[in-house]
C-alpha cells in the first residue's frame, strides 16, 4: 500500500459518502452523476490500494464492512471541513470575518449561549455565527464531523470522553411545569412523583438527558412512565402543547423561565424531582482550536461567572 495521503482525492471522500448515504451502486453512481460502471471501478481501485474491503456487496445493497464503517466516518469528516474551509475563504474573500459554528443544549442557550454570542457580535461584527443543535447527542455528532467548531453541552456517550475535551460550566436546574391556572399549580403537591404518574406528560425523545433522568426517577420510586403522553423534538411545540392542555413536563428552567414571568406557565411543586448532570464547553481534542474559538469560550467564562450568585464557588 503506497502512501495514501498522496493517492486519496476528494472523489475517493465523495465515493464512500454517496455509496454510505444511497446503499446501492446503482443510486450512489447517480447522485454523483457518473456511470455505475466507473464508480464500481472507482471503489475497487480503492479497496485494491487500501488492501481491505470498505463494502460488503449485498443482496440489497452495499453493507460497510468495519473499516468501511470507519473510513465512513473519515470521508464525513474530510468533506465537512472541506466545506467549512471552502465557506469560509469566500467570506474572507469577500471582506467578511469568518464563521463560527456553535452547537448548543437548549438548557444553555437561551441566556448563557445567546449572550456571549452577542458579547462577540460586539467585537467581529462581521463574523457570521451559526447556533445549532438541540440535544447533546446532536451536537455531539456535529462535533465529531467538523459541523460545529465548538460545543456548549454534556457528554451523551462514554467514547466521547476520548475525543473531546470538557470544561465544566453550570448545573442545568429543571421545573415542573404546566399551563397557568393548573389545578395542581399554587400549593405544594403531596405524594411526590407518585402523584404526577397518572397525569397527561409532555415529554422529550428518549435520547435527551432530561428525559432520561425523569425515567430513572419514576423508575427509583418503583412507579411505571406516565402512560399518558407526547413526545416532540420541539421545544416550541412542547410550550404550546403545555399552553392547551392539562399536561405536565419536566424542562430546564432556563427554557421555561420567560414563560414563567410571563405568566403562561406556572412551576409546580413537587418533592423528589430528579437533577441534570452539569453542562460545559466541548472542544475536538486533537485539533488545537482558533482564534475565534478562544475568544468565544473565554467569553462564555466570563458570562458563566457573571451568572454564579455572590458567594458561590
Amino acid at each position: 500500500m503506497r502512501d495514501l495521503a498522496g493517492y486519496l482525492k476528494f472523489r475517493h471522500f465523495l465515493l464512500i459518502q454517496a455509496l454510505a448515504e444511497q446503499g446501492t451502486m446503482h443510486a450512489a453512481a447517480r447522485a454523483l452523476n457518473m456511470t455505475q460502471s466507473t464508480m464500481s471501478k472507482m471503489l475497487a481501485d480503492l479497496e485494491a490500494e487500501l488492501d481491505a474491503p470498505l463494502f460488503r456487496r449485498e443482496p440489497r445493497g452495499m453493507a460497510p464492512t468495519e473499516l468501511g464503517e470507519f473510513a465512513i466516518e473519515f470521508a464525513a469528516s474530510m468533506l465537512a471541513h472541506l466545506g467549512r474551509f471552502s465557506e469560509e475563504f469566500r467570506d474572507r474573500r469577500l471582506g467578511g470575518a469568518g464563521t463560527l459554528v456553535i452547537g448548543a443544549i437548549m438548557g444553555a442557550a437561551p441566556d448563557l449561549v445567546a449572550r456571549a454570542v452577542a458579547d462577540l457580535k460586539q467585537l467581529y461584527p462581521l463574523l457570521t455565527v451559526r447556533m445549532m443543535g438541540e440535544t447533546s447527542d446532536h451536537i455531539l455528532e456535529m462535533l465529531e464531523r467538523g459541523d460545529v467548531d465548538i460545543a456548549v453541552g454534556r457528554f451523551s456517550e462514554t467514547r466521547y470522553r476520548s475525543i473531546f475535551d470538557f470544561e465544566p460550566l453550570a448545573l442545568e436546574p429543571l421545573a415542573l411545569v404546566a399551563r397557568r391556572g393548573h389545578w395542581l399549580a399554587g400549593r405544594p403537591v403531596a405524594g411526590g412523583l407518585g402523584a404526577l404518574a397518572g397525569l397527561p406528560w409532555v415529554l422529550q425523545p428518549a435520547t435527551n438527558p432530561t428525559r432520561a433522568v425523569l425515567e430513572a426517577a419514576f423508575h427509583e420510586a418503583g412507579l411505571p412512565m406516565p402512560r399518558n403522553q407526547v413526545e416532540s423534538v420541539s421545544i416550541f411545540a412542547i410550550l404550546h402543547l403545555l399552553q392547551s392542555s392539562e399536561a405536565v413536563a419536566l424542562l430546564s428552567q432556563s427554557v421555561v423561565d420567560d414563560h414563567l414571568k410571563g405568566g403562561l406557565l406556572e412551576r409546580l411543586d413537587v418533592e423528589g424531582l430528579p437533577a441534570i448532570p452539569g453542562f460545559g464547553i466541548l472542544t475536538r481534542r486533537a485539533e488545537p482550536p482558533g482564534p475565534r474559538v478562544d475568544h468565544f469560550r473565554a467569553l462564555l467564562r466570563r458570562r458563566n461567572e457573571e451568572r454564579r450568585p455572590p458567594g458561590s464557588a
